[in-house]
């Protein structure tokens, strides 16, 4: 048992000792890659995804230094076809990455440490080889293969962390023949010498590789286009192998005694191929350990880095923000990102990175990127406030007070808070009809999208409501329909409400289990904007039967 080679299943079985969800089926898409023109393979998810607990999956299952099949009994793979064909037949090569990057020794030489680490660790793994004094890795395993037939199976855990911490490429010194070598530099050689020399399919059965960025782009080079990306914008079969998706959810929650619906709210949302809904599964399971959702986001790192792409504010940037924060969708356009943290050069490529980084999430069908829920979306707003964007901290600021006072009923309060939020911000909140005004009180509530799903133009009676705010299950609010006129009056808005039964659909939500039989707590709402007097106007009624 080694360190980089045929490291053995102790680490998988300590995934299973743990609170598993069982992702093997994954296998069965990596076997049938084995041995042909995809058998290289890079799969990419935001932090925290699983990505790494897959590579000790696949390292468990591939090692033949180790018997593993009571491990897999009864998992999902070990009822797939490909099972008993792959199981621990293969040398396995492993490699943390940021096991070499995190530790300031290795800094300037971090590629060279790595070759040597692996090469003498190989070396002797196969003492009957005969070495020629001076080989690199490949060249060890090129001996090996030539002289034993073995071949391997390598797994790069975070790839892309040497990308991440030093993305810079080529410096000249004196001339442009002159050229010193950057980290990343040797790094790309590094994996170029491994997985596209003369031999390499020969040599090696398949690859993984984990990270969060998907292979490097380059103008002039091939460098590394011979691996089949499984990203967060092209996952391909790997769709709901990264991640959980509704069904393990509830499981875990039936389990353990959770409220599925807080877990949707807190961390559902993420949209990745044919899965409609991806749970963060790190965030899943810290609370489920807690016994409470709360956010766990900032344990993955990334926050100062979001914050610094936020406030390059590219042409129209900020408006998209804001605009995804009140619960919209912006377009974007993914394919011009060459996968370089440090190369971000548009609003595509900002809204790309955040997307990788698991802030976004991504609609392919559309080709839109979102907030994908209310744990991200409380992170994107503090990486906003720490920009200093004033008029958007204001409104942030300002609308948990306008929860506040329409759940109190403080009709005049609410009309006089909307009135300034439209003063201090008129090139956000300027409009000109209802639609208009029913985006910026999208805005304006802001705050309510961790206790309220929010819907805007719900079909319901005999008509459509402007906005409905259902109360999560997990919390006791009342549920609100807000009724928008322009240049009307706000009794002509709740009357509406009234007559065209826009309650029918609410209440029928509010008597079922979920709504807790809160058939009651319903407020009526109108609001009205006069554009003489630029003011508002609002009535606040309590539903009732009786009228």
């Amino acid at each position: 048992m080694g360190i980089y080679i045929n490291k053995g299943n102790v680490a998988f079985e300590s995934v299973l000792n743990s609170r598993y969800v069982d992702k093997t089926s994954f296998i069965a898409v990596v076997n049938a890659t084995l041995k042909s023109e995809d058998q290289f393979i890079c799969a990419t998810r935001c932090r925290r995804f699983g990505k790494s607990m897959m590579a000790k999956t696949l390292c468990a299952y591939y090692d033949k230094s180790c018997d593993s099949r009571e491990l897999f009994k009864g998992l999902k793979i070990a009822q797939d076809p490909s099972f008993e064909k792959h199981l621990n037949k293969y040398n396995v090569l492993y490699l943390d990455v940021t096991s070499f990057t995190t530790y300031p020794e290795y800094r300037g030489h971090i590629v060279k440490s790595i070759k040597e680490a692996m090469v003498k660790e190989v070396r002797r793994a196969f003492p009957n080889v005969e070495f020629d004094g001076d080989e690199d890795l490949m060249g060890c395993l090129q001996a090996i293969y030539v002289q034993t037939g073995e071949r391997f199976y390598f797994i790069i855990d975070e790839w892309d962390a040497i990308c991440r911490e030093f993305p810079q490429r080529r410096k000249y010194k004196n001339s442009p023949v002159d050229v010193e070598p950057t980290e990343m530099d040797e790094y790309v050689m590094f994996l170029r010498r491994l997985f596209k020399s003369q031999g390499s399919e020969e040599i090696f059965v398949g690859a993984y590789l984990t990270g969060i960025l998907p292979m490097l782009k380059f103008e002039t080079e091939s460098a590394l286009n011979n691996f089949r990306e499984y990203s967060m914008v092209t996952p391909r079969a790997a769709a709901g192998s990264f991640g959980f998706v509704p069904a393990e959810v509830k499981s875990l929650c039936d389990k353990y005694g959770m409220d599925y619906d807080e877990l949707v709210a807190w961390y559902d949302g993420y949209q990745i191929g044919n899965e409609p809904s991806v749970f963060n599964p790190n965030s899943v399971m810290n609370a489920i350990n807690a016994r409470q959702c709360s956010s766990f986001w900032a344990a993955t790192g990334a926050f100062t880095r979001v914050a610094d792409y936020i406030s390059m504010n590219y042409e129209g940037l900020k408006d998209d923000i804001i605009k995804m924060l009140a619960g919209g969708r912006c377009p974007v356009d993914p394919t011009g990102f060459v996968n370089n943290m440090s190369e971000v050069s548009s609003k595509d490529d900002v809204f790309t990175v955040l997307i990788h980084l698991g802030y976004l999430g991504y609609d392919a069908s559309r080709k839109e990127c979102y907030i994908p829920n209310m744990e991200v979306r409380g992170e994107m707003i503090n990486a906003v406030r720490s920009n200093n964007w004033k008029e958007v901290a204001g409104i942030l600021q300002s609308s948990r007070d306008l929860l506040e006072a329409t759940i109190a009923g403080e009709a005049d309060k609410v009309a006089s808070m909307i009135d300034r939020a439209h003063q201090e911000n008129t090139s956000i909140l300027s409009y000109n009809d209802e639609n208009s005004l029913s985006s910026v009180l999208s805005l304006a509530y802001i705050y309510a999208r961790g206790e309220y799903i929010l819907h805007r133009e719900l079909a319901s009676g005999k008509g459509f409501a402007d906005l409905v705010f259902i109360p999560r299950s997990f919390v006791d609010r009342p549920a609100m329909i807000i009724e928008l006129k322009y240049d009307k009056t706000a009794d002509a808005a709740i009357d509406q409400i009234r007559r065209k039964e826009y309650q029918g659909k609410v209440l029928e939500y509010l008597n079922t289990p979920s709504g807790k039989g809160r058939e009651k707590a319903l407020l009526l709402v109108g609001i009205n904007y006069d554009k003489e007097s630029k003011t508002h106007t609002c009535v606040i009624e309590k539903y009732s039967d009786d009228k």
